[in-house]
């Protein structure tokens, strides 16, 4: 490069070619540099993955009706990837920013009003419930929520009212969409 700028010395035109190519360069590598990061990043996004399915999973006995609001727990996961459910609190915490959808169902008599509810950091988002009837009904409900770290989703029976506690009837699932 030395002996390249003794010769480009004498001539002032080249000699600016030159530095504005050398300026180019230096900004290529700069893009270059930066979109092997985004391409990194978007591989590691690419590569977490946040789903889980569970049900109630209490044979065949009735849950509720309680005299005040009571957190769900579903016992019975069918699947889990990313652990951000627990079948001990019924919880699930957001790992990472995005979006993430949840749904929930359930099956219940004909007895008792049905109220089941998605909570969100302590507040409810979308409800599914029936009042008494004379016969068993089914019902449900879904949502897109878009969480940060940490922040908790729940499902929520409504004081005085009640669903069927089986293995495959009253569920509640949620996956990522995409991360933020």
């Amino acid at each position: 490069m030395m002996v390249v700028l003794l010769e480009l010395e004498g001539n002032a035109d080249l000699l600016k070619e030159f530095g504005a190519m050398t300026e180019n360069l230096k900004a290529m590598q700069t893009r270059l540099t930066d979109s092997e990061t985004q391409i990194t990043d978007l591989r590691n996004k690419e590569r977490i993955k946040m789903i889980f399915s569970a049900a109630k999973g209490d044979r065949n006995i009735n849950i509720g009706p309680f005299n005040t609001d009571t957190t769900l727990i579903y016992r019975t996961v069918f699947t889990n990837i990313g652990d951000a459910y627990s079948q001990f609190t019924g919880v699930f915490v957001a790992p990472v920013a995005g979006v993430y959808y949840f749904s929930i169902f359930y099956h219940a008599g004909g007895r008792y009003r049905a109220s089941l509810e998605i909570y969100k950091n302590n507040q409810a988002t979308v409800m599914a419930g029936h009042n008494p009837s004379q016969s068993a009904i089914n019902g449900g409900n879904a949502e897109f929520l878009q969480l940060q770290p940490g922040d908790q989703v729940y499902v929520r029976l409504a004081r005085n009212t009640y669903v069927w506690g089986s293995i495959y009837h009253t569920t509640f699932s949620r996956f990522l969409v995409t991360q933020m």
